[in-house]
């Protein structure tokens, strides 16, 4: 008996992780569309530092006067802080005009977008998303 519960142990560890639930990663293209990039200029709103990835908030005002709330999906967060992109970034600019570039979800979803770089209050661009347009160079895009 004393030989068998190893073995038992061993399986029934190994049914219990089979078992647990597994997040999926996605990728840039299964979401977005890389031919449908834009700027979008607007008060940044608010912001979620979570992971899989950041998403922040823009209100943008349209040409007829219309806010409209703008959502956008950032890099993973240790990519952002990698790149040099830190949550304080984000903090200092609740409320402040920021520019980002940004590419359309792809399902139609309106007002959705993966956020490739951001313009900060203070002049500053961050590279937060893929270089889906290929303005980086091949050393910039290690590691996205």
């Amino acid at each position: 008996m004393q030989r068998r519960l190893p073995g038992v142990l061993v399986a029934v560890v190994g049914l219990l992780a089979a078992a647990a639930p597994v997040s999926a990663h996605h990728s840039f293209a299964a979401e977005f569309d890389a031919n449908k990039c834009m700027d979008l200029t607007g008060t940044f709103t608010s912001f979620e530092w979570q992971n899989p990835h950041g998403y922040f908030h823009l209100d943008v005002k349209e040409p007829n006067g219309e806010v409209t709330s703008w959502t956008f999906e950032t890099v993973s967060l240790s990519t952002l802080k990698r790149s040099g992109t830190q949550r304080k970034d984000f903090t200092d600019n609740v409320g402040k005009t920021v520019t980002v570039r940004a590419c359309l979800a792809k399902n139609g979803v309106k007002n959705r977008a993966a956020a490739e770089t951001i313009k900060l209050s203070d002049g500053q661009v961050h590279r937060i998303g893929q270089d889906v347009e290929g303005k980086f160079s091949d050393s910039a895009k290690e590691g996205y």
